[in-house]
């Protein structure tokens, strides 16, 4: 809580600041706040399986098909451009309760379509939902976590996106007898529910965004729910200065004025913005949602039916959510920049070897393996660690804008990938276009090689110390000293 409760290094043992019952009431607040990322998961995997049986009853062609995947990331971007904002005025709970309410919408509308305009209507106001929830669950995750657990509860988010999208799977699966591609829909109003009740009974406001606010006697009471008065008020005095240096240096210099977007820019902010820019693109122009949305629609071309298709994805899923919970039991140990490399390493063979099987026409059998291996290395390191690292690049004070920013080019590129993918595919060769992504993460791990710092056990001013001194800047004297991690 406050961006952490040490900077004292190591991951071993207990959180000392923090009771035993305080860490389970952390976590448990973690998992209600990252329903908003299974429902992330739920409401883009989903589709893979509905629009095997949603093209039929409605006589879709293949752009339309396109269109029912891709417009929920139209959504994604306007919702998760436009949450920073609302989140810094009206909390991290009540934004999240908020878009809880936009997911039972956008499912009930999909639920009720009765052709092709309809239905996308109702998943532009689910992509809505997926993007602002995208946004505001790793800002809430990362200003309720203690420094020393904070990579496993934010990547704890892509745990459940993972979740979600293995459910998804299952629910595809369970319906694929009949084709009630409705039904597939339906199921997501649960978890949706579920977020909704959580922001009105027992999620308490962020700490972070309460002291920036004014509301000091709030924030320490939902520190000392986990902690002791002592270290309530010693974090809220610390973020208190915090601010203080902020307002004073709006005051100083005129380019530190105006909306957490307008602060994006300034040059002491601008290596954050960059890197989280740079890892949003890259993050979904490596193709892994070409996996994750059209999965069956591939299998499919290697001569399976559409019911063995769905089965045979459901294998994906499951290997996307283990590989996820090894990355939640390394990004605090190994640390996030050796994950994001070897990460990107495996993805660029993996989906290079995946292209060779459609160009050579390997069986069915091979094109599984290399499809596993490369979700595998995805689920491993890229997919979880970009939300970790999302939740700790940006200072505190444009955390939220940063986020915001970020997740909304990764909805974008998202958007270009999905789009763009099967028109491609028609054009040039499934196997040649999955050797484009293999390029891209080529240049990915020469990116982050160069400019990515390690953020393990470092508070927020150590993260921006390494940032500079990744892209050459004089650091500032009067940052604490980085360590000597992975710089």
């Amino acid at each position: 809580m406050v961006q952490g409760f040490s900077s004292e290094p190591g991951v071993q043992g207990p959180v000392t600041e923090v009771s035993r019952e305080g860490q389970r009431k952390i976590t448990f607040w973690a998992a209600a706040i990252a329903l908003g990322g299974f429902l992330f998961g739920f409401d883009t995997g989903v589709v893979s399986g509905a629009l095997l049986y949603v093209k039929q009853d409605f006589d879709l062609n293949s752009f339309e098909q396109g269109s029912v995947v891709s417009v929920l990331l139209i959504g994604a971007v306007i919702g998760a451009s436009s949450v920073g904002r609302l989140s810094d005025r009206f909390g991290r709970r009540k934004t999240l309760g908020v878009i809880g309410v936009v997911f039972v919408i956008g499912t009930a509308t999909a639920c009720a379509a009765n052709g092709y305009a309809l239905l996308m209507a109702g998943r532009v106001v689910l992509g809505l939902a997926v993007g602002a929830a995208s946004a505001t669950v790793p800002v809430y995750l990362s200003e309720i976590s203690p420094s020393k657990v904070r990579g496993r509860l934010l990547t704890m988010n892509q745990l459940m996106i993972t979740l979600g999208i293995l459910v998804a799977y299952l629910v595809n699966l369970a319906f694929s007898a009949d084709g009630t591609w409705r039904a597939m829909f339906a199921v997501g109003a649960v978890p949706a529910l579920l977020m909704v009740a959580a922001t009105l009974w027992f999620l308490p406001e962020s700490p972070q965004w309460l002291i920036s606010h004014g509301q000091d006697d709030r924030a320490r009471r939902a520190i000392a729910s986990v902690t002791d008065e002592a270290t309530a008020d010693r974090l809220i005095e610390r973020a208190r200065r915090r601010i203080a240096e902020e307002r004073k240096k709006e005051k100083t210099d005129p380019g530190a004025t105006g909306q957490g977007t307008r602060k994006l820019l300034m040059p002491d902010v601008r290596p954050a913005l960059v890197v989280g820019l740079a890892l949003a693109a890259v993050q979904q122009l490596g193709g892994i949602n070409t996996i994750i949305y059209y999965a069956p629609t591939i299998i499919q071309q290697t001569g399976l039916d559409a019911s063995n298709s769905i089965f045979y994805s459901v294998f994906i899923g499951v290997i996307n959510l283990v590989m996820t919970l090894v990355a939640l039991r390394l990004v605090d140990r190994a640390g996030r920049r050796v994950l994001v490399l070897v990460s990107l390493a495996l993805m660029a063979v993996s989906i290079f070897l995946l292209g060779l099987a459609f160009v050579v026409g390997m069986n069915s059998v091979l094109t599984l393996l290399f499809m596993v291996v490369y979700i595998a290395a995805y689920a491993g390191g890229l997919g979880p660690v970009f939300w970790t690292l999302l939740g700790e690049i940006f200072p505190p004070s444009v955390r939220a804008a940063g986020s915001s920013v970020a997740t909304a080019v990764n909805w974008v590129s998202n958007f270009v990938v999905s789009l763009a993918f099967l028109p491609l595919a028609s054009a040039i060769g499934q196997g040649e276009t999955f050797w484009i992504f293999a390029g891209i993460c080529v240049l990915a791990f020469l990116f982050v090689g160069r400019y990515l710092p390690e953020t393990r056990d470092r508070d927020a001013e150590q993260i921006q110390h390494a940032l500079h001194a990744r892209f050459g800047h004089e650091p500032d004297p009067s940052a604490p000293a980085a360590g000597h991690r992975g710089r």
